[in-house]
């Protein structure tokens, strides 16, 4: 049974099954990333993350079929889709807020039992004009290449779009990998005072948004192979620059705050 009406200007979606999968998934990925802490087993977990994967693939397919094969996207739905974007952007600032805060609250007035120094002590911190330094240039650089391939959709051109949206998926890549490499030659870990456990939690959560955006972003790029964008109808790209842009400034704060300021 079908909910849509022509008759006026909104989408009133169909009935899907994919907000219980991601339900679903969402509670076995927990699940499972609670008996990865406890025993170290991760069957379940990679579970629940095939669950979420084969749901967002699909979700995701069939959005991109209502906006740009079905025509249920018009400016109305648009401008709604666009707020909430804005929303959700908000809320993100917010949940980084609340490390931040715990990061400030601990370094500024270091209590007794970290011997009221910051970092505490027997914690060696990164340097921040290594690896620090080369994540933020590569952000940096794919906020450019992100910004560069929004000017060519809005110019209708083909081939400069591809290589630039290509061009920040590749860097999104090499900044996920340069983390995981961080993380593994980290001198302290997650269990080392609040230091560790503010590090780990406000860079950890960070790492998962680039990960995040890049998929963002390579969606883009296959949408965009497949000819789904034009000059005047392309905001699934737009959100995912938004995105990105956002992941770009939360670094920044990162950088300046724990990296540079808190060693």
């Amino acid at each position: 049974m079908l909910t849509q009406n022509s008759n006026q200007p909104f989408h009133l979606v169909d009935f899907s099954p994919w907000p219980l999968t991601g339900a679903i998934g969402a509670l076995v990925l927990t699940s499972g990333l609670n008996k990865w802490f406890h025993k170290f087993e991760m069957d379940m977990i990679m579970v629940g993350l095939l669950i979420m994967m084969m749901t967002t693939y699909q979700w995701w397919r069939d959005v991109a079929r209502e906006g740009s094969n079905q025509g249920l996207h018009t400016s109305i739905v648009v401008n709604g889709l666009r707020w909430g974007m804005i929303l959700f952007i908000t809320s993100e600032i917010l949940f980084f807020m609340s490390f931040f805060w715990a990061y400030f609250n601990s370094s500024l007035a270091p209590s007794m039992e970290i011997g009221l120094n910051w970092p505490p002590n027997g914690i060696q911190p990164f340097n921040p004009m290594q690896v620090p330094l080369l994540n933020t240039t590569i952000l940096l650089s794919s906020g450019i290449t992100v910004t560069w391939a929004h000017h060519s959709i809005m110019e209708n051109n083909f081939s400069k779009t591809s290589k630039s949206i290509l061009m920040t998926v590749i860097l999104g890549i090499y900044f996920s990998a340069l983390q995981a490499y961080e993380y593994m030659e980290a001198p302290f870990t997650i269990a080392d005072a609040v230091y560790g456990s503010t590090f780990f939690m406000a860079t950890g959560f960070h790492g998962l948004h680039v990960i995040i955006g890049t998929m963002f972003l390579f969606s883009c790029l296959l949408r965009h192979l497949l000819s789904q964008f034009s000059s005047t109808h392309h905001f699934g790209f737009e959100a995912a620059a938004w995105y990105w842009h956002f992941v770009d400034v939360v670094w920044l704060f990162l950088y300046v705050s724990i990296y540079w300021w808190g060693s």
